[in-house]
């Protein structure tokens, strides 16, 4: 059996869905695995050391028309999908809630297609969630960018000519990427705050040593572990006091999304305003629209003093430590399809399987698709 490993025709995308380790691994089960020429360059992982992995480079996406399954970080390009033959299996962030008529034309390649992104929360998939995985990078990007464009230092210092004030991060949506951007705040000795919809997240912000916001709105907990959209009056009541508290805030982190959904807006122009001139806001949720209106994909827009980062693929920044998570994530996924004495043999009504799979036989199968 053959293992592809595409090299990303996305434009700014760093990553890469292997490592050595993985290779090693793929090999040792009797596997054959084939990686395009460059494909680990913007993780710093060279062509010769996918071969001493036990990898062939091949250099044209005519080579990916033997194998059985396909690794990519991101949709694979049309030239690649149309090179691979019918009922190749493709496991990558495919965007399933995006561009529904790519993936209707994806889907009628035949291939069986799997998106990582629609991994179950359940314990069993935790070493596959490859959103575990790259927010838990991204959410600390999210802090050292902030603290490297904020033109002032973080934690609180005592000197001869005075004391310089820590700074205050507030963090707003606690999950993974939430998490990960208070510990790194904390770290680097700022004053941390964090809000969350969801009321079961108070105890892990304060386990961190931060302060949690919280307004008396119903629990937006969902039986998956993610945040639903609250009421119109548990809206107004969350914004009164972010507003308030926002005020005060030197760098505001946001970081929510709800899966299929547009991001919902969590600053506002008013509040954008409300700030003092220096601060700095950055907004995980810019490529599903933004936490805050007035960011941009990619760009650091200025708006009355404030400076609002918009970039898209945080984790992507760190790709010589973000490629070798979702490498290992797709391994473990892999194991489950994959045979001792390597061979492909998918259990369909496994549940992780049924949760990732969303094309087969021609068409979209995934019952979000069905609505």
């Amino acid at each position: 059996m053959q293992i592809a490993v595409l090299a990303e025709g996305k434009s700014g995308e760093r990553r890469v869905s292997a490592s050595p380790d993985t290779i090693k691994a793929y090999v040792k089960k009797g596997l054959s695995v084939v990686v395009q020429a460059g494909a680990g360059a913007g993780a710093h992982i060279s062509d010769d050391a996918f071969v001493a992995a036990g990898a062939s480079i091949i250099k044209t996406d005519v080579g990916l028309k033997t194998a059985d399954v396909v690794l990519s970080v991101r949709r694979p390009s049309e030239a690649a999908l149309k090179s691979l033959k019918k009922g190749a299996v493709v496991a990558a962030g495919l965007d399933p809630y995006g561009d529904r008529k790519a993936l209707d034309a994806m889907a009628k390649t035949g291939l069986t297609l799997f998106a990582m992104e629609l991994m179950p929360r359940i314990t069993r998939a935790q070493s596959m969630d490859i959103l575990s995985s790259q927010s838990n990078l991204a959410g600390y990007k999210a802090v050292i960018d902030a603290a490297a464009h904020f033109g002032r230092a973080f934690p609180m210092m005592m000197t001869a000519a005075g004391t310089v004030p820590p700074a205050k991060v507030f963090v707003m949506g606690v999950g993974v990427a939430g998490l990960q951007a208070i510990a790194t705040a904390r770290r680097l000795g700022a004053i941390v705050s964090a809000t969350d919809v969801r009321k079961a997240t108070e105890e892990q912000v304060k386990s961190l040593g931060a302060k949690f916001v919280f307004a008396d709105v119903a629990d937006a907990a969902t039986a998956g572990g993610y945040a639903k959209e609250l009421s119109a009056e548990d809206k107004a009541k969350q914004a009164a006091l972010v507003a308030d508290h926002i005020k005060g805030q030197d760098i505001v982190i946001t970081t929510a999304l709800i899966p299929g959904r547009p991001a919902p807006v969590l600053v506002t122009k008013d509040m954008v305003e409300s700030m003092k001139s220096g601060s700095v806001i950055v907004d995980l949720a810019v490529e599903r629209g933004g936490n805050c209106p007035l960011s941009k994909p990619d760009q650091i827009v200025e708006h009355m003093g404030v400076s609002i980062l918009g970039t898209v693929n945080l984790a992507g920044g760190l790709a010589g430590n973000a490629s070798p998570l979702f490498a290992k994530n797709l391994a473990n996924f892999l194991d489950l399809m994959i045979t001792a004495d390597g061979a492909l043999n998918i259990n369909f009504e496994d549940e992780i399987i049924k949760g990732t799979l969303i094309a087969r036989d021609g068409k979209l199968v995934h019952p979000m698709y069905k609505a």
